[in-house]
């Protein structure tokens, strides 16, 4: 029998189908590459073997009697943001420590009702914030990626870079992940994996910790086009409990994998060619606007002229929702408590204690940003450089441009604890740079593995989208997918 954890979930769904090998196998061989793998990269913060088994179990029992969900037996990792019911969920933070909720959150229980089976909780940045995934209170995840000729350890991008890691080196067949400012896409350019950040409103943020309310957004990270493309389908959905999700008719993401993009108009953002990239990025781009080109569609060059304000404005509003949103944090009624002389103090106590310094520095921004005052000069006008970003993606989609192409980051993977990311949090938040301007809109956005760097490391090309068009960025990522290939790591570990 083949290695089954090299196989895609397309793969696997097809062949389980056929009876070649039960989901208790596939399991049972994911879960045997977790335990002899994971310490190498630290990915998985919890492996659920238990109930991996049992979810198998019942899961081939429902194939026998004829009852194969779309997801039916496929084994995934879990972003530690996602509540998990009775298992350790603590968003990789020591202020959740020993969280285990009573409820599910609704895209997991979505995958569940669909057949999937769960591996563990994944590692990632701290209340998802940061770009590398070294804020996590677990320690960083590894890159299963290697610059050539050297052994030096790489981060997989951040927040989601326990779900990017772990699809990268086969330790699950697809991870859920979520994507605040870039943290689907980035980590996926990094491992050389797919990564899409849906419309805001496609998934439900129902049980998901939140970092920031406005921008968060669920999606899968896979191995193809056609493995988000199946995980998506089962992920999305309206939900009542989140009044930001948006009822729509269902839509059918794998079937617009493989049609043709003859005469689609893809822009190309004048905006995006920033002083200093490099140039191994700017050439990347070009070869993704040629295979468009070749593939029938046609090239419109394109502005964009809010696009740099965007990180900064970004930077604004996500501390003021976070410094928000983490204020329920406070040793009362779950997870760290720290005593104190009074509930003052034991509040102080346990939030000093329980955040680490990133989490504590963009509360304190976001803190500042909407004390009164400076409320006004920040925070209002971050809103409403906001909407001008919105507005020019509006401008550019209603002249009939179909998807937008770009870089994914402006760089390859990085050297854990690099020490000029250290010393300067700004350069880390540049990472953002492409990406940003996604979430600010509420847009769809796709990354998409399309050629390695002069070090052999993958990087990404970006494709955005019209509000609630996943299928038309399915049916451009296939292009690049086809054109550059598919690209694995050389096995290290």
């Amino acid at each position: 029998m083949t290695d089954l954890t090299k196989l895609t979930i397309a793969q696997s769904r097809d062949k389980m189908a056929a009876k070649e090998f039960t989901s208790a196998e596939l399991t049972d061989a994911y879960l045997t590459a977790i335990d002899n793998a994971n310490s190498a990269f630290n990915a998985y913060v919890t492996v659920t073997h238990d109930k991996a088994r049992t979810m198998a179990k019942v899961s081939d029992e429902r194939r026998a009697k004829g009852e194969a969900g779309a997801l039916e037996g496929i084994p995934l990792g879990i972003k530690d943001l996602f509540g998990t019911k009775d298992v350790h969920t603590q968003a990789c933070s020591h202020v959740l420590d020993g969280f285990r909720p009573k409820y599910e959150s609704t895209v997991t229980q979505n995958l569940w009702d669909d057949g999937a089976v769960m591996l563990g909780k994944l590692n990632m940045d701290e209340f998802a914030m940061g770009s590398s995934n070294e804020t996590s209170y677990y320690g960083p995840v590894i890159n299963p990626w290697r610059a050539k000729g050297s052994n030096k350890d790489l981060v997989p991008g951040g927040s989601s870079g326990g779900s990017a890691a772990a699809v990268a080196a086969h330790l699950c067949a697809g991870a859920t992940a979520t994507d605040t400012g870039g943290s689907i896409r980035q980590p996926a350019a990094f491992t050389g994996t797919v990564g899409i950040k849906p419309t805001y409103g496609r998934c439900s943020r129902w049980g998901i910790a939140a970092f920031a309310s406005s921008l968060d957004q669920a999606g899968p990270i896979a191995r193809d086009v056609r493995d988000a493309a199946i995980l998506l389908q089962s992920m999305a959905s309206a939900d009542d409990k989140d009044t930001t999700s948006v009822p729509l008719p269902e839509a059918h993401y794998e079937a617009a994998i493989g049609k043709s993009v003859k005469g689609m108009k893809i822009g190309i953002p004048a905006e995006y060619r920033m002083d200093g990239m490099p140039e191994e990025i700017e050439t990347l781009w070009q070869q993704g606007i040629d295979w468009y080109r070749a593939a029938g569609a046609e090239i419109v060059d394109i502005s964009l002229p809010h696009t740099k304000y965007a990180l900064p404005a970004y930077y604004i509003v996500a501390p003021a929702e976070a410094s928000s949103n983490l204020a329920r944090y406070d040793g009362v009624r779950y997870g760290l408590r720290v005593d104190g002389k009074d509930i003052v103090e034991m509040y102080e106590n346990t939030r000093a204690a329980g955040f680490g310094a990133e989490v504590k520095r963009r509360v304190m921004i976001g803190t500042y940003v909407l004390s009164a005052g400076y409320y006004d000069a920040y925070y209002l006008r971050a809103q409403k450089v906001r909407t001008l970003i919105k507005k020019d993606f509006e401008t550019v989609f209603a002249d009939g441009i179909d998807a937008i192409l770009t870089p994914a980051t402006p760089s390859a993977a990085f050297g854990v604890a690099d020490q000029d990311m250290a010393a300067d949090p700004v350069k880390m938040y540049l990472n953002d740079i492409f990406t940003v301007t996604v979430n600010m809109a509420g847009l769809p956005g796709i990354a998409v593995p399309a050629g390695l760097d002069h070090q052999g490391l993958p990087l990404g090309l970006q494709l955005i989208g019209k509000p609630f068009e996943e299928e038309t960025l399915f049916q451009a990522a296939n292009v690049i997918e086809d054109a550059a290939g598919r690209f694995e790591p050389e096995k290290w570990w």
